[in-house]
């Protein structure tokens, strides 16, 4: 759900927000969290175009995601370099009843 934390966990913490702040401050106080949050996500955004800007048009087109370590990790591990190369597919051959097996050299 958020980054992580599921329903349980969730319920949790506002079980827990509501006892500690109490019902009649706790909107207010979830409206001044949402508002820091979306101040940090813009100030984050700008450092980032500014970098972009400051670093030259070479690498202006840089996502700084890539350069997450997870995101490294899943690029490097987890998908497949290989798409260009053909894939061989493997030997078949059908067999006519009656008829022998053909003899495949890479078996013996």
């Amino acid at each position: 759900m958020f980054g992580g934390l599921g329903w349980p966990e969730t319920a949790v913490l506002l079980l827990l927000g509501l006892i500690v702040v109490g019902p009649e401050r706790l909107p207010g106080i979830a409206q001044e969290a949402g508002k820091t949050l979306r101040k940090v996500r813009a100030y984050l955004k700008e450092l980032g175009d500014d970098l972009k800007a400051d670093l030259g048009p070479e690498v202006g087109d840089l996502d700084l995601r890539s350069l997450n370590p997870r995101e490294l990790v899943r690029k490097h591990l987890f998908e497949d370099d290989d798409e260009d190369e053909p894939v061989e597919s493997p030997r078949r051959s059908v067999l006519v009843p009656g008829e022998a097996a053909p003899w495949d050299p890479d078996t013996t």
